[in-house]
Order: C-alpha cells, then sequence, then structure tokens
C-alpha cells in the first residue's frame, strides 16, 4: 500500500505559478504511475498528467500542456506538479495517485482515474484576482 501527501496548494493570481509536491510512503515506486488529478466543483475528476518512476515517460491534459510540468525526485519519493501561466478555469482540487504499471500502460490508461488504487487526500487550488 502506497501512501501519498500532497503539499503546495493554496490562492494564487491568473497568470501566476504554484509548486504542488507529492510525497510518497509505505512502498518502492519502481514500476508505478503517478498522477496528478483534479475536480472542479461539479464536474468529474480528470487526469492532469502522469509520470512513470520506471522510465520517466510523461502525460499531459491538453489543456495544460505548455504550462504544467511534473518530475520527480526518486532519493526523496516525491513527484512535482509546476504549474504556471494558471487561469481560472484551473481551480480545483487537486490530487496525487498512483497505481503499479503492472496494470498497464499507455497515455488513455495513466490519464484515467479508474486506474488508480492509491490516493491522496488532495489539496485546493484556487486561481482568482
Amino acid at each position: 500500500q502506497v501512501q501519498l501527501v500532497e503539499s503546495g496548494g493554496g490562492l494564487v493570481q491568473p497568470g501566476g505559478s504554484l509548486r504542488l509536491s507529492c510525497a510518497a510512503s509505505g512502498s518502492t515506486l519502481d514500476y508505478y504511475s503517478i498522477g496528478w488529478f483534479r475536480q472542479a466543483p461539479g464536474k468529474e475528476r480528470e487526469g492532469v498528467a502522469s509520470i512513470s518512476t520506471r522510465d520517466g515517460s510523461e502525460y499531459y491534459l491538453d489543456s495544460v500542456k505548455g504550462r504544467f510540468a511534473i518530475s520527480r525526485d526518486n532519493a526523496k519519493n516525491t513527484v512535482y506538479l509546476q504549474m504556471n501561466f494558471l487561469k481560472p478555469e484551473d481551480t480545483a482540487v487537486y490530487f496525487c495517485a498512483a497505481y503499479s504499471l503492472s496494470k498497464g500502460d499507455g497515455e488513455l490508461l495513466r490519464l484515467w482515474p479508474s486506474m488508480y488504487d492509491n490516493w491522496g487526500q488532495g489539496i485546493q487550488v484556487t486561481v482568482a484576482s
């Protein structure tokens, strides 16, 4: 079982930046997909970005490409989401999640919430002036 804890959320003005962190514990993450998801009020949870701990491959939601970047620090067992040029529509609760890549790989799976069986508690990101 993997435990995940998010940090770094908050209130930021449009055009600003935030960096979210996801600290993992409880298991070695040698062959996992670590994903960032978000859920706005009244909307479904959507995959924002994913990174493989096996080969570092990354996938992104189209609306965040060029603005968000996912990265990992294996020594710290931590995955980051750098969010730049934030927009009000990025406002949501952001979650990090993990699943073993033995279940499957590829862009559709890595950004699909139902693949993930380990979730953090979520953290609020609000973009407003």
